[in-house]
């Protein structure tokens, strides 16, 4: 039996409105498209479950990004730094050919 979230989303109009735009956003990253898709199905009430199926993403994830937005709203579906040695060569430009 899948369990309820203890996360409900309660969009304002202008969340709602900036969610929709940026999961139609052709040239959005795609990560950013199913962040997107993922806070405005879950504010239509569907468990995760049902969202991880109709998105094809693993339930964690649903899980998980349902948590940040409902702990930091907008600001939370950011990327963060991840973590790891830095990088050991700074970039630079290629040499043409």
């Amino acid at each position: 039996m899948p369990r309820k979230s203890p996360y409900d989303m309660n969009l304002s109009s202008d969340e709602r409105l900036s969610l929709e735009s940026m999961a139609r956003r052709y040239t959005s990253p795609y990560c950013d498209v199913i962040r997107a898709k993922i806070v405005l199905l879950a504010d239509e009430g569907f468990p995760n479950d049902l969202i991880a199926s109709k998105l094809d993403t693993p339930r964690q994830i649903v899980s998980k990004w349902r948590k940040r937005f409902a702990l930091a709203r907008l600001p939370g579906l950011e990327s963060q730094p991840r973590g790891g040695r830095p990088a050991r060569f700074s970039p630079q430009r290629r040499r043409p050919s």
